[in-house]
């Protein structure tokens, strides 16, 4: 019984330090004198309340009690939103458009009208005055502006 209470490290406990908003520089030096290793698991979302690049998720958690040598899994966050891609938008409704929009993360800024035969069909989007197509990349949270048919022309009309 000796033996196997000595190789198994009976009753030794090291307390899981909090890691949490720390770079991987700071945590690999903390863990390295408590006798412990890290192991980086995919980045998290970004979390905009945390650094870039630090630690943003832990297993085992802060205040656990583990055995020397154990790995401690953490997460990353990233260095910002990542960016993606525009749907479809040309002549579908408004409320499909900023729904779909607003669903992937982005936020809908200005709205305007132009002469045009569908009302509140969407005729352009828009990012910081820059005109946007169907599989353009913005970053997550981008403002998007939106230009709308007024329903005003009907199809015998001049434009």
């Amino acid at each position: 019984m000796s033996w196997l209470n000595f190789t198994t490290n009976h009753d030794q406990r090291i307390k899981v330090p909090d890691l949490s908003k720390l770079s991987l520089d700071i945590v690999e030096k903390k863990l390295d004198e408590l006798d412990l290793r890290v192991k980086i698991m995919d980045s998290a979302n970004y979390n905009p309340d945390y650094p870039r690049f630090s630690v943003i998720e832990q297993v085992p958690a802060a205040g656990k009690f583990v055995k020397e040598d154990r790995k401690i899994y953490i997460k990353l966050n990233p260095s910002g939103y990542p960016k993606l891609e525009i749907p479809e938008f040309e002549r579908i409704t408004k409320r499909q458009v900023e729904s779909k929009l607003l669903s992937l993360g982005f936020k809908i800024g200005d709205i305007t009208y132009k002469p045009d035969f569908a009302e509140n069909a969407v005729l352009e989007l828009s990012h910081n005055g820059k005109r946007l197509k169907a599989g353009d990349k913005l970053k997550k949270t981008a403002i998007i502006d939106m230009v709308l048919g007024d329903g005003q022309v009907n199809y015998n009309s001049e434009r």
